[in-house]
């Protein structure tokens, strides 16, 4: 029988199996104080440190009345001395600075397949980006200052033409929050919202993966095609003479369809594929591997003493005798599956359990320490 969670002060008090059962993908949930004395875990110099970079997805909105402007960064600079409504948003933070990861971790209660990033948005006074909906879970943290949330159920999500930014026509909220550093608003999927900033605000969005089925599909399928056998070529020795001989035959129709109907997808291919999909770096994201990578023996004997961890831009999931690695797929034995589930579960190991490594699994974390998916604990 499966053990029950704790009340968590991140969920208010509530169990996991509460917070499942009664709003994931069901109604918000309003949280004050899930983290209490929480502050924010970058400066504003830090944030607008990232905005600059080329590898780091930033996007600058403002707004006019109800006109938006949106560009897309790495920003040389930002509007902070000019009286504008506006707001910047940096998307995967977690991903560059170590505090963000841990806070992201700490929502590991949804399974790691569907975790996507910390988005850390930072607004002047009256900054927002308008009202809209997500098509995913979110849980918006207020890390300084304050913000006002209007939400509603609202059934009407069309949108205004012409827009870069997707706003809501006909917005109309049923309730609203201001909330204070520590309170937490969770919102389902497609629940209408808008946030304005009262006075300089920081909001940290812990967003979710929902990749479109077409996606997945069309993904798969590319996925499939390094695989797919299918022996020998057209032929109809049967063929008859024909009077419309620009008509596309109804029997070589039947003839191939019969033999791309062979092709058959199984559990396993659809194992394969999710766990290669759903590790798979985004094409912003680029690895640092050791300027001087130690010798596979000297990283063995400091692995062993230290321990190990994911970097932070690494994905690791696993599934049956599969374990998936920033787009790999590696088949492993039992005892080895039970020690890299566990790098998967933790994002780390300890120097003790490294020593319970066979010398395969450390052939592998060497190399994936060289590649920079992995670094060694100082």
């Amino acid at each position: 029988m499966k053990k029950k969670s704790l009340p968590l002060t991140l969920l208010g008090g509530l169990t996991v199996e509460q917070f499942f059962s009664e709003y994931w993908h069901k109604k918000p949930l309003l949280i004050r104080q899930a983290i209490p004395g929480f502050k924010p875990l970058l400066s504003k110099k830090e944030l607008f440190t990232l905005a600059g970079r080329d590898d780091v997805e930033s996007r600058l909105i403002s707004s006019f009345g109800n006109h938006w402007e949106l560009s897309k960064g790495p920003f040389d600079r930002l509007p902070v001395e000019e009286p504008k409504e506006w707001t910047v948003l940096i998307q995967g933070v977690n991903l560059h600075n170590e505090k963000a990861d841990a806070l992201l971790r700490q929502f590991s209660f949804v399974p790691s397949a569907r975790l996507d990033d910390l988005m850390i948005s930072y607004a002047a006074d009256g900054g927002g980006v308008g009202p809209h909906f997500d098509s995913y879970d979110v849980f918006l943290l207020q890390a300084h200052g304050q913000r006002r949330w209007r939400i509603g159920a609202q059934k009407d999500l069309s949108l205004i033409e012409g827009m870069p930014l997707k706003i809501l026509r006909n917005f109309k909220p049923e309730v609203e929050y201001v909330l204070e550093p520590g309170d937490m608003l969770y919102l389902p999927p497609h629940y209408a919202h808008d946030g304005i900033a009262e006075g300089e605000c920081m909001t940290y969005s812990i967003g979710f993966r929902t990749p479109h089925y077409q996606e997945l599909a069309e993904s798969f399928l590319n996925f499939k095609s390094e695989t797919v056998e299918l022996p020998g070529r057209y032929a109809d020795p049967e063929l008859e003479p024909v009077t419309h001989p620009a008509e596309l035959q109804d029997a070589m129709i039947d003839k191939v369809l019969a033999e791309i109907e062979k092709i058959r997808f199984s559990r396993e291919d659809m194992t394969l594929f999710l766990g290669e999909y759903l590790t798979e770096p985004k094409p912003s994201v680029f690895f640092d591997p050791p300027r001087r990578p130690h010798s596979q023996k000297k990283f063995a004997e400091l692995a062993k003493n230290n321990g190990v961890k994911l970097a932070l831009k690494s994905i690791m999931l696993y599934q049956g005798k599969h374990v998936f690695i920033n787009g790999e797929a590696f088949n492993v034995t039992a005892k080895d599956k039970t020690l890299l589930a566990k790098l998967a579960d933790q994002r780390a190991l300890t120097g003790e359990e490294v020593c319970k490594a066979t010398p395969d699994v450390l052939d592998a974390l060497c190399i994936w320490y060289e590649d920079g998916w992995l670094v060694l604990n100082k």
